[in-house]
């Protein structure tokens, strides 16, 4: 853990330099914010990550001295043929385009979002990879 908080740490660095930099040649206080806010954020997962890297057992990600057979085997189950996650993103765009534009969009993105959401649960419920 104490690499993803060194990367944290770089970045909690890095955009309070950037946001200084950005104010000084353009003078937008908007995203002068953001880069701060950035830098803010960056720094308190870094210190969330530090503090608790040496409060806790090394993973074998972290140890030189590791065997590949000591991480942890099960990273989570992943729908190797789902099409459902395109649906979702597909619905995710007409409900922003919806709030962007009509609100007739927004009604109908909001019903594929439900029909394809309720599809990626279900899918093996039913169907050729049914349980």
């Amino acid at each position: 853990m104490r690499i993803e908080g060194a990367i944290f740490a770089l970045g909690a660095i890095f955009f309070p330099l950037t946001a200084g930099v950005y104010w000084y040649l353009s003078r937008d206080p908007i995203g002068t914010t953001a880069l701060a806010l950035s830098g803010a954020l960056a720094f308190l997962i870094a210190f969330y990550v530090l503090y608790t890297s040496k409060r806790v057992y090394p993973r074998p990600e972290d140890r030189l001295d590791a065997n590949i057979d000591e991480a942890d085997p099960e990273y989570g189950f992943f729908s190797p043929h789902s099409w459902w996650p395109l649906a979702v993103g597909f619905a995710t765009f007409l409900v922003v385009l919806g709030l962007i534009f009509a609100v007739w969009l927004l009604v109908l993105g909001v019903a594929v979002l439900v029909i394809a959401l309720v599809g990626w649960l279900f899918e093996y419920y039913r169907g050729e990879f049914a349980h």
